[in-house]
């Protein structure tokens, strides 16, 4: 029994590294294409940005796929998954555009896709603007109503700046520089006090 809850405790703490990991990669990336198209197409030997943001979205997962079996994880793990679905597609169609070698082909390439909704609309539209992505968190968060209204609240003033609401100069490098503040609040102050609980 001991054992079996010791390997729980260690499963939900890698989970919630994970996904604290995976914030900060995210953020790394925003902070990287912040810099503009042009430096970003000049990276080598890898479009650091968007691997960046892909493993940052992939790390995500675990974690969010274990928030509390709550009424709002009903409506925030599958927001927040379509959100990193439409983030990796798009991040992979940035590496195609990162690795043609002139903006001709890019704008070629780019006229072609801009043709197919089904591509452009999830991937392009929806995937940068991440703004599905950033409510199923922000909806996630509200499982901790009771014990962390603070990272709540942080959380919340996260996105009113991500969704323009709150008008900020780098609003994605704040936006999610405040979003990975607000979670390591929620994930490790209580799992801390779950700890001490436990003790007691």
């Amino acid at each position: 029994m001991k054992t079996t809850k010791k390997v729980k405790n260690k499963t939900e703490f890698i989970y919630k590294s994970c996904f604290i990991i995976g914030l900060f990669f995210f953020l790394i990336g925003q902070i990287i294409m912040s810099k503009g198209n042009d430096f970003v197409y000049a990276q080598e030997p890898i479009d650091f940005a968007h691997w960046f943001l892909l493993v940052g979205v992939v790390l995500l997962i675990p974690q969010v796929v274990s928030f509390p079996k709550e009424i709002f994880s009903i409506l925030g793990i599958p927001l927040t998954l379509i959100g990193i679905t439409c983030i990796i597609g798009m991040c992979v169609l940035d590496f195609i555009w990162w690795s043609f070698p002139n903006e001709e082909l890019r704008n070629q390439f780019t006229n072609h896709i801009s043709k197919v909704p089904s591509i452009w609309k999830p991937f392009m539209t929806i995937g940068p603007s991440s703004k599905i992505f950033n409510l199923g968190l922000l909806i996630l968060s509200f499982n901790y109503f009771q014990n962390n209204k603070t990272g709540i609240v942080i959380i919340l003033i996260a996105n009113l700046i991500l969704w323009h609401i709150i008008p900020l100069p780098f609003r994605l490098i704040f936006g999610y520089a405040i979003t990975l503040i607000g979670f390591i609040l929620i994930l490790f102050r209580n799992g801390n006090k779950n700890v001490l609980q436990q003790h007691v």
